[in-house]
């Protein structure tokens, strides 16, 4: 696979994940200094990574999440919730489970706050339990 197609389809996979508003939002923002980083992140995560046909598109999102979580990523965390709850077809019970899951072994102060952004994620979108 050539670079112009890891491009095409890490961007395909990118918009599928996180969605067209975020990517439509964040095309605005691209420039002459940043462009050869956005390539490089949409042909490597996206286009080589996101692609494979063993994991399906749900569990990598289950990994991504977790693991952002555990590094404290919390900015791309926020980001990869709201996606997976807008446009993955994700529940809050599955990203309660995740949170569980990870605090267990990540610890309780990675748990609360990753708690505390999920959920007011969840409250923006409107997909907060009652």
């Amino acid at each position: 696979m050539d670079d112009t197609e890891r491009l095409s389809r890490g961007a395909a996979m990118r918009r599928k994940v996180l969605g067209d508003s975020w990517v439509d939002k964040t095309a605005g923002n691209r420039n002459a200094f940043n462009t050869e980083w956005l390539d490089t992140i949409i042909k490597s995560p996206w286009g080589d990574i996101w692609t494979r046909p063993h994991l399906d598109e749900r569990t990598r999102r289950v990994l991504v999440i977790g693991t952002l979580l555990a590094l404290g990523r919390w900015d791309e965390f926020q980001l990869h919730v709201r996606s997976a709850v807008t446009v993955g077809g994700f529940s809050p019970d599955d990203i309660k489970e995740i949170i569980l899951q990870q605090a267990a072994y990540c610890g309780v102060p990675a748990g609360n706050h990753a708690m505390r952004l999920a959920e007011a994620i969840l409250k923006e979108t409107g997909k907060l339990p009652k």
